[in-house]
């Protein structure tokens, strides 16, 4: 009884979208439910909707967050200055009808940063803005594989009352299923399986997508080209700081295992000389009077001949 009650709160999220399983409150429907969930999957199966081709998405979808729910009088600033408690707003896009001009209700805000983006989508979620509770969501026509909007059926969340909800999103998440999952007909369909063993709790905050080590290295690649001239040579100057860092600390780990290898060989030599009756120990100090013999020898030598030249240098 308590694992059923776990699997009753346990929850699922879409990674791709898929509009047959966007319509199904546990994502195992193999069939549309309604007319508008059908005309969504003809939309996606023959290719008609193209994500990328509306010219007013602009800037880094890994800095943008969807805001949902906005009052009928929120306007531009005051979005703006709700949203900036977050990070630094870079851009922002208020959707307007396009005969009207009266606001539909959701927005999209870029931010300077992706952690500043993370922090907007964690903390504003279900913050009120002009006595409205909003929802705040990753970009999702530019980041989600398979989008398809609501005009066209698809989308995620709505009410109740307009009877086409859409599941699988941060309002309206997967449950776990509770019946047999149809594995067969899925794979057919190409519906993602649900992620049994897997499952979250409703309270945890939904991943959103990252960035691929070849996206990274071309992000910030562009990053720098696109910078000031002055932001340039700042970036030039850390790195060369780095490199020369790097250097120096190649350089004094050598010195420093060098220095261990001297100190071994002291230690071996301060061994020797605790056992005095020791072969090693003699030979150690043989070692050690022939040298300083030499050496000692050396510099009276090197003393003579200087005092020597002097000598024959004095003039007569």
């Amino acid at each position: 009884m308590e694992s059923k009650s776990n699997n009753i709160n346990s929850v699922f999220y879409a990674d791709s979208y898929h509009p047959i399983q966007a319509g199904s409150i546990d994502g195992t429907d193999i069939l549309p439910h309604d007319n508008a969930v059908y005309r969504a999957f003809l939309c996606s199966s023959a290719g008609l909707y193209d994500p990328t081709g509306d010219p007013k998405v602009i800037g880094d979808p890994y800095c943008t967050v969807f805001v949902g729910h906005l009052s009928p009088h929120t306007g531009e600033e005051s979005l703006r200055k709700a949203m900036s408690k977050y990070g630094r707003v870079k851009n922002l896009r208020l959707v307007r009808h396009i005969v009207t001009g009266a606001s539909r209700g959701y927005a999209f805000v870029e931010f300077e940063t992706e952690r500043e983006m993370w922090h907007a989508y964690e903390d504003a979620h279900h913050s009120i803005i002009d006595d409205s509770e909003i929802i705040v969501d990753y970009s999702r026509q530019q980041l989600m594989p398979g989008w398809i909007p609501r005009r066209l059926g698809g989308g995620l969340g709505g009410r109740k009352e307009s009877g086409q909800l859409r599941f699988g999103g941060r309002e309206r998440p997967f449950r776990a299923p509770l019946r047999p999952i149809p594995y067969d007909e899925l794979k057919r369909l190409g519906i993602p399986l649900p992620p049994e063993g897997r499952y979250m709790s409703r309270f945890q905050i939904p991943p959103i997508p990252r960035r691929s080590p070849i996206e990274e290295r071309s992000h910030k690649h562009s990053a720098v080209d696109g910078a000031e001239p002055s932001s340039r040579r700042a970036l030039d100057d850390a790195a060369e700081k780095s490199s020369s860092n790097s250097h120096r600390h190649g350089q004094s780990s050598k010195q420093s295992k060098r220095r261990r290898d001297w100190d071994e060989e002291r230690q071996r030599d301060g061994n020797y000389m605790d056992d005095g009756s020791s072969d090693d120990y003699k030979r150690a100090q043989e070692r050690r009077s022939t040298s300083s013999h030499y050496q000692h020898h050396g510099k009276h030598s090197h003393r003579r001949e200087r005092r020597s030249k002097s000598v024959d240098n004095q003039p007569p």
